[in-house]
């Protein structure tokens, strides 16, 4: 189960992380469940908190270095220091790694020359969508998996994310969702301010 829990979770990184450094013209239809639902809970989380997702993401490009890897995991470390993960805190995570990911498409593509608009492919480095994919993974496939597992891993994800679409958008479990991610939000803010 362990190596198909990773797998899933790779494959969802993958996907939620491609599909945000994405051009619009290069969007493919969401693989499976839990990336269609991973998709717009994301956005969702990046619309309501769009100028603080943005800012960290660039407060965190600045510190890490050539490898945002290493930097990455020490922020999932902070996001869930209290030892209190949830779905908000994952959606969040996803949500800050592919804002993470989009302005590292832009960057690149800029040193490059290149017109982020057109698509051009980047590179598969530590700071590619791929490399940042593979750490969100180990770290959630791996470190967390316990606690994937017992909150019914991807497929326990897709049942919340139903139950969290089927109440209306100004609802309790809504408010709920962010409010859980707002502690991780709070925590990469105190990370990254240090």
């Amino acid at each position: 189960m362990s190596c198909r829990l990773w797998k899933e979770t790779l494959a969802l990184a993958e996907d939620y992380l491609s599909h945000c450094s994405a051009s619009p013209r290069q969007a493919s239809p969401p693989p499976s469940e839990s990336a269609a639902a991973m998709r717009l809970l994301a956005q969702d989380m990046e619309l309501q908190h769009h100028t603080r997702f943005h800012s960290l993401a660039q407060t965190f490009l600045s510190q890490c270095g050539l490898d945002p890897c290493t930097s990455l995991w020490k922020v999932m470390d902070e996001l869930v220091g209290d030892g209190q993960l949830n779905w908000g805190r994952v959606v969040s995570l996803f949500t800050f790694t592919g804002v993470v990911a989009r302005q590292l498409r832009e960057k690149e593509g800029a040193k490059l020359g290149l017109d982020p608009v057109k698509g051009q492919e980047l590179g598969q480095g530590p700071s590619s969508p791929r490399g940042l994919a593979a750490t969100i993974a180990e770290y959630l496939g791996e470190e967390k998996k316990d606690w994937l597992l017992e909150n019914g891993g991807w497929e326990g994800f897709c049942k919340f994310s139903l139950s969290a679409r089927e109440v209306n958008q100004d609802s309790s479990m809504k408010t709920a969702l962010f409010a859980a991610a707002g502690v991780g939000i709070a925590g990469l803010t105190f990370l990254l301010v240090l």
